[in-house]
């Protein structure tokens, strides 16, 4: 088949050498000593001797996507902070098992290759990647006319890490009167962009909101934010962390909860932020279900000991909430006002 054979099929090889060459600058601002070979390369080398200075090495790795928050992004044209989504959702998800993250990997899928846009979504990408120390070690770039509805697109990625095998989370120390802190979302993160998409799909994404002081498009695509700078040097106090990602609080709280414990979360424990009281009103939706399809303000949770609470939360460089405690229980999370 030849190169004009391939393009009548939807494929154009030149706008991927494009993309690449708009993008190669920022993925090399992320590479590190550890990087031996990265973009061109038919696979990414990290140098893993740094392994051997450790007790009993542990690799953490995580593979995730942004959902359908591409869509709403696509519709006002803002690609960037798709990036950072990605790879900030795959730090937290790895962070919660005690892991520093070693180096990233992407994968960008569309329709009809468009250079700016893809090298948008990588650049963004790259940021994320730079701001805490990860490699962005390789990727792909796959047009797939026929696939893909024309103008539509999607970006997952994959993580790995590492942490000490004796100080991988969640500790197995948990008891009832551990206490739960929360960290602020900067927004829906991730997570639950389908409905949320619904409920606001005959409001155009510019309109400016006078409850939200901003516009749609503002609040709801926030760029998902990492936790680990302010959380990584504090992990050997802290027991267990939840990512409330997919599944809200109803879903992911019970993935570190032994058997025997409930998570009792305290209604009105931290201030509200409009844009929920907007989904909630608008959407129609129930309370529980909000806080099983959402994270309500609160993106990342740590259970530490009743007696660490003061200590951590002055060690955490922005305010957080005590939202609730562990008590006796079948693994459940029980919302309690």
């Amino acid at each position: 088949m030849t190169k004009s054979d391939y393009g009548s099929a939807g494929v154009d090889i030149d706008a991927g050498n494009r993309a690449v060459d708009l993008m190669k600058d920022a993925v090399k601002s992320t590479y590190n000593s550890s990087v031996l070979a990265g973009i061109g390369s038919f696979g990414g080398l990290f140098d893993a001797s740094a392994l051997k200075e450790m007790k009993s090495p542990v690799l953490v790795a995580s593979t995730d996507g942004v959902g359908t928050k591409v869509k709403l992004a696509s519709s006002v044209g803002r690609y960037r902070g798709i990036g950072h989504d990605i790879v900030n959702h795959c730090i937290n998800d790895i962070l919660v098992q005690g892991a520093r993250p070693l180096f990233f990997m992407d994968y960008f899928a569309t329709s009809k290759l468009d250079p700016e846009q893809t090298a948008e979504v990588v650049t963004g990408i790259a940021e994320a990647c730079k701001e805490s120390d990860v490699a962005l070690l390789g990727g792909e770039t796959a047009e797939m006319p026929g696939v893909y509805q024309p103008n539509e697109f999607d970006v997952a990625g994959t993580i790995i890490g590492i942490v000490e095998q004796e100080n991988i989370l969640p500790r197995n120390n948990l008891k009832a009167g551990d206490m739960l802190i929360g960290l602020k979302s900067s927004g829906p993160h991730t997570n639950g962009y389908s409905l949320i998409r619904k409920i606001f799909a005959d409001i155009p994404l510019d309109t400016f909101s006078p409850e939200l002081n901003s516009s749609l498009a503002d609040a709801l695509l926030a760029p998902h934010r990492s936790y680990y700078s302010v959380l990584h040097s504090l992990l050997s106090d802290i027991k267990a962390l939840a990512h409330i990602t997919g599944g809200g609080f109803i879903e992911n709280l019970p993935r570190v909860l032994p058997e025997n414990l409930d998570a009792n979360i305290k209604l009105g424990s931290w201030p509200a932020s409009p844009l929920w009281n907007l989904i909630q009103q608008k959407g129609e939706i129930d309370t529980e279900e909000m806080y099983r399809v959402f994270n309500m303000g609160i993106g990342m949770i740590a259970i530490v000991d009743k007696d660490t609470v003061s200590k951590i939360q002055n060690l955490i460089p922005e305010t957080t909430f005590v939202i609730g405690e562990l008590v006796e229980g079948h693994k459940k999370v029980q919302l309690v006002n």
